[in-house]
């Protein structure tokens, strides 16, 4: 067996990212771009053969795109699709920090306590107070989210990273992967559902519109979700979760009565029946048809015909003729037994009930 760097994290290889804005050129030349929102996802990658798969999947024409403060050109799609299928991968798949990026990359990363680059107190707190996250972008660091997911439909094992820096998107994203964390442990795969979300809310008097990303579990019922870990199929197709009570009713049930008419003996019968009973496909009207099997036998009868064995002692001969007539030795006052039943268990109840 293979060993691991336990001090390396193991993630998948990231195939593009899956954005929630784009940018336009600026009709002035000593500007740039122009940032926009997009009401649906933005995939991008430097594969054009993912962002080409994503466009014909999603919707949208793959485009050649080059990413602000950067030389490489990559791919992107704006898709049209109004969201997401995707699958979480195991474990808490979740990283926020608050950054503030420059020409350098990043300048500075804290957990809202802590900046962990230059291991200080958190710098925008200390500057300007508890309400520094409404000061402008360019003055504090910004609440970052990502987040990998599977792309099941596309090419490719890999994830690809969602990154939001909505302060509201980012509390509304903990909030509801931790409640699903809390309940599977992180210990499977889990299908859930993404889309933007256009929001606007009132501060100072002022009414702010921004934008949230939706991301919830893609179960049929909420308690499929809170249970914990789901499989690999399921995870696949969350429809297949409600399906094994309708597929238990349509299983295929043996033809017991015909394996009952091809016994020699009657305790052969009974061990037919036995069977059944143990699988749970045992009822009163197989118990008395197979009890009825076992009678015959006992008395000749050609259980494939109904006519009695020409070679039993009590049988007729060629001619049809009985050599003595049966007395029944019960009594007047008695019914004749149909067929045997000792030895025959009750059908079992549900649950494995029964005598």
């Amino acid at each position: 067996m293979g060993s691991r760097i336990l001090t390396m994290k193991r993630q998948a290889a990231e195939l593009g990212r899956i954005r929630t804005g784009y940018s336009r050129p600026n009709p002035n030349p000593d500007k740039g771009p122009i940032p926009v929102k997009s009401k649906t996802f933005v995939l991008t990658s430097h594969s054009r053969d993912y962002v080409a798969a994503a466009a014909e999947l999603y919707g949208g024409r793959a485009e050649q795109w080059t990413p602000q403060r950067s030389s490489v050109a990559q791919w992107r799609v704006i898709t049209e699709a109004a969201e997401l299928q995707a699958i979480l991968p195991a474990g808490d798949v979740l990283n926020q920090s608050y950054e503030m990026w420059g020409g350098g990359g990043c300048e500075r990363r804290c957990d809202g306590v802590t900046e962990s680059l230059g291991r200080r107190p958190c710098v925008c707190l200390a500057k300007y107070g508890e309400d520094w996250h409404e000061r402008k972008a360019d003055q504090v660091c910004r609440p970052t989210s990502r987040i990998g997911v599977f792309l099941p439909d596309l090419p490719d094992l890999g994830v690809w990273r969602l990154e939001t820096k909505s302060y509201y998107a980012a509390d509304a994203l903990a909030g509801g992967l931790d409640t699903v964390l809390q309940a599977t442990g992180g210990g499977g795969l889990l299908p859930v559902r993404m889309w933007i979300e256009q929001r606007t809310a009132v501060r100072a008097g002022k009414t702010k519109q921004f934008q949230v990303v939706m991301l919830v579990p893609a179960l049929p019922r909420l308690r499929h979700a809170l249970s914990g870990p789901i499989s690999t199929a399921a995870a696949l197709d969350p429809s297949s979760l409600d399906r094994p009570a309708i597929e238990a009713t349509s299983t295929v049930v043996p033809d017991y009565v015909a394996e009952a008419k091809k016994c020699g003996t009657a305790d052969e019968v009974l061990g037919v029946y036995q069977r059944a009973r143990a699988a749970g496909h045992a009822t009163a009207e197989l118990r008395n048809t197979l009890q009825a099997v076992a009678a015959d036998i006992e008395k000749g009868v050609d259980t494939a015909t109904g006519e009695v064995d020409q070679d039993d002692e009590h049988g007729p001969d060629g001619d049809g003729v009985y050599d003595a007539e049966f007395v029944d030795d019960q009594g007047d006052d008695e019914p004749p037994t149909a067929y045997p039943s000792a030895g025959w268990p009750e059908v079992a109840a549900p649950g494995g009930g029964g005598r």
